[in-house]
């Protein structure tokens, strides 16, 4: 007699899917790099042009990597790029700076993890929708970020922060902050995938009142995610602060966007339930290879935003046939 499909056949052809797009994602991005070393060999294709997409890729990455987590949760996170600013502006107050390496580090993280745990207490306790609640802290952050600077660019004076950021500190032609995303990735991943966190993270994301029914604490995990978030916006900061040397109240503008999209086009459910982050991190690479194309190209920036948001469209929709086509 045979038996039907049973749960390890759902979780084989889930794991199926998600591999498929992960290879889709490569192959796009293989595709771009052929695109940029035929249009701009000499430029695109340089080693110095290389780090740079690596190291631009790495910010956006590490604020991804939390997105991730959220979006997987069946929540959404609008405000991570008002509060990479504002860590970014209350890191690098002459205040601050006074305390060297460790307190615009300290600072970041701080900043982060706070504006992480006002929003997991409003949206975990406060019993508020997570669009709303993020939006408040999106024009929150800003405005105090807006506030803090008085609309003035904060120059970093902490060389050991600035060091960071030069070729000389290159480990085999590798910069820092790609070595920092890369640890932030693995990290990741082993804990959306091998942890029991990263579990309840897609139980809770997949059916809250069946996670909680099996004993989860369903406002406890939403509280640690948002945190987590928080966290990863604080890393970022700090990178952000050695990548340009400064702080400003426009630091991460549309990072949140960024972040989604990445997250979405790598494979992760918009509703929640299903999260990657390497899908995530390729997204982010594909993404930022777009950007340093039409920027090598003299495109313009508008043009860069509409293929943005027709990837964007395009992943959403093939992630609904996904899923009806797993549902079936």
């Amino acid at each position: 007699m045979k038996s039907g499909p049973g749960k390890g056949d759902g979780t084989r052809s889930l794991r199926d899917r998600l591999d498929l797009r992960s290879l889709s994602l490569l192959g796009v991005l293989a595709v771009l790099v052929l695109v940029g070393g035929i249009t701009k060999p000499d430029e695109f294709l340089d080693t110095s042009n290389l780090q740079l997409v690596l190291t631009q890729a790495s910010v956006i990455g590490v604020v991804t990597v939390g997105m991730t987590f959220v979006i997987t949760s069946g929540g959404i996170d609008l405000s991570v790029g008002a509060i990479v600013a504002l860590a970014s502006v209350w890191a690098t107050t002459v205040a601050t700076q006074d305390y060297g390496f460790g307190g615009i580090l300290f600072a970041s993280v701080a900043v982060g993890l706070g504006c992480g745990l006002v929003n997991g207490l409003l949206i975990a306790y406060g019993g508020m929708v997570p669009f709303i609640a993020t939006l408040a802290m999106l024009a929150s952050a800003r405005g105090l970020a807006l506030q803090i600077t008085d609309g003035n660019t904060q120059i970093v004076e902490v060389q050991s922060v600035l060091d960071l950021g030069v070729p000389d500190s290159y480990i085999l032609g590798v910069p820092p902050l790609v070595l920092v995303f890369a640890a932030v990735t693995v990290i990741g991943w082993l804990v959306l995938n091998r942890t029991t966190f990263g579990r309840r993270t897609v139980a809770v994301g997949g059916n809250a009142e069946a996670a909680r029914l099996a004993g989860i604490d369903v406002r406890r995990q939403r509280l640690y995610l948002y945190l987590l978030s928080g966290l990863c916006c604080g890393i970022a900061a700090f990178m952000l602060i050695i990548l340009s040397g400064s702080g400003q109240n426009t630091n991460g503008n549309l990072y949140e966007l960024d972040a989604i999209a990445a997250a979405i086009i790598g494979g992760t459910l918009l509703s929640g339930g299903r999260g990657t982050i390497t899908g995530s991190v390729l997204g982010v690479l594909v993404f930022t290879t777009i950007t340093n194309i039409f920027a090598l190209n003299n495109l313009q920036s508008d043009v860069q935003q509409i293929a943005k948001g027709a990837i964007i469209v395009a992943a959403v929709l093939v992630q609904r046939r996904t899923t009806r086509s797993g549902e079936a």
